[in-house]
């Protein structure tokens, strides 16, 4: 699937894989941002702060409406249609 944009203009790419995966080993990439704004001091933030694995309920509920797409085509690639859970 492309990747789509939120409605605030943010793009999000998602991928899946099958395989055995410890989500608790899962690092995250950081980002350097000016904190506080406008004070010119620059501080380092990681772009997620968890990862955790759901079932389809549970990660419908906590997906904006913007990136329920992501989960549909998901479902599809599996054969388990759109809307499940």
């Amino acid at each position: 699937m492309p990747p789509l944009r939120q409605a605030g203009g943010k793009r999000v790419q998602a991928w899946a894989v099958e395989a055995e995966l410890d989500a608790a080993a899962i690092a995250s990439n950081r980002f350097e941002l000016e904190w506080p704004p406008r004070s010119g001091q620059r501080r380092s933030f990681p772009e997620i702060d968890r990862a955790g694995w759901f079932d389809i309920a549970a990660a419908r509920r906590k997906l904006l409406a913007s990136q329920q797409p992501l989960l549909d085509a998901l479902l599809l690639t599996l054969g388990a249609g759109p809307r499940a859970g």
